[in-house]
């Protein structure tokens, strides 16, 4: 059933919306009337942005075309630049990534609804798709972006930290503990591989909603770039792997299940098909150093995310719990921290008299 868009989409520009998409239907030879024509369907799973699929009849067969509307979140601002993130998508779209930008209105934009299936959580873990998934992000990671080709991870993180405190509450601030939280950083950053990372334009939130697979020809596309930087590519994998986790179409989409986090035969398999799609066949030390530099960049991650949900809790007003999401993946970082980074807690210290005492960094439970 047809509905009227001013009465659907929370836009708060509705007429400057209708405009765009009387715009877009007259270059494909179209005419929308009024917004009665229009079919409007919402699409769930999001959790930064509310997305719509819009469709009407095209003039001459009758057949519907269809266009996806984003409308922004609320609070967003906080962890992105919009402009940037529109420079992104353009340039993603010029190099045939992703689809094209139709028109922007106030507080959204018009994007080319494409024709695929977007993958499910059971999705990523099935072996085929897993692979088409690491070829893919390969050519991602390859990609020639505008900006400095270096690591934006650390310096996003010390913002949210300074985010996350002016909205939080003294009790929130206490059990997040976001005081003591830049510390944290600066030792992940130092202590985390860095000389031998490669660096790459990472999507930075390849959940399975951000991934699209065409079923006739099995070609996988990524969407969604909000979030999307240089960081090392090991990184972006770990961020992959953490979001195995998730299943953000279950009747309680914030909580996360890491018994199906990846085991390591599936992220050596992962990542060497990954390796492989650079037109090389790597070695197994290769494979096997991804590997663990991945697995430790996972505690980056969440962080990364367990701040992401926590200011969400304060900015988003869509239906999710982000504060308990963002509880998990604090427990997460401070239950793996001494395990990935025990050669690295392990202090030996030689006193004067030749003996070796090993200190423990004490690590919270936050």
């Amino acid at each position: 059933m047809a509905i009227k868009t001013t009465e659907l989409l929370p836009s708060s520009s509705p007429e400057e919306l209708k405009k765009v998409l009387q715009s877009v239907a007259s270059d494909w030879g179209d005419v929308i009337d009024d917004s009665d024509a229009l079919q409007v369907i919402p699409l769930k799973g999001a959790m930064t942005n509310e997305v719509y699929q819009i469709a009407w009849p095209a003039k001459n067969n009758g057949l519907a075309r269809n266009v996806l509307v984003r409308i922004y979140g609320e609070g967003v601002e906080v962890f992105f630049n919009r402009d940037d993130e529109i420079r992104t998508f353009e340039c993603m779209s010029s190099q045939g990534q992703g689809p094209r930008l139709l028109g922007r209105f106030g507080d959204g934009r018009v994007e080319e609804f494409i024709h695929a299936r977007t993958l499910s959580a059971a999705d990523i873990r099935d072996p085929k798709i897993s692979e088409l998934v690491a070829a893919k992000m390969r050519e991602f990671h390859d990609l020639k972006m505008p900006g400095p080709r270096k690591a934006l991870l650390w310096d996003r993180l010390r913002k949210w930290v300074s985010v996350a405190k002016s909205f939080c509450s003294a009790k929130d601030a206490k059990e997040f503990c976001l005081y003591t939280l830049k510390d944290e950083i600066s030792m992940l950053e130092k202590e985390l591989p860095n000389d031998h990372q490669e660096i790459g334009f990472c999507h930075n939130d390849l959940q399975y909603g951000n991934i699209m697979i065409d079923e006739e020809t099995s070609s996988i596309t990524i969407i969604d770039y909000e979030y999307a930087s240089y960081n090392p590519v090991a990184y972006d994998l770990a961020n992959h792997f953490c979001e195995m986790a998730a299943n953000y179409h279950s009747d309680t989409p914030h909580i996360l299940d890491y018994s199906l986090y990846p085991g390591l035969e599936d992220r050596q398999r992962f990542i060497k098909t990954y390796l492989s799609s650079a037109e090389k066949q790597p070695s197994e030390t290769e494979v096997n150093q991804l590997v663990d530099d991945a697995e430790k960049y996972t505690l980056a991650n969440h962080i990364f995310w367990g701040l992401w949900g926590l200011i969400s809790a304060y900015v988003n007003k869509i239906d999710f719990n982000y504060k308990e999401y963002a509880r998990q993946r604090f427990q997460q970082y401070w239950m793996k921290k001494q395990e990935l980074l025990s050669s690295s807690t392990i202090r030996q210290k030689i006193n004067v008299n030749g003996h070796v005492s090993i200190s423990l960094k004490k690590v919270s439970d936050s």
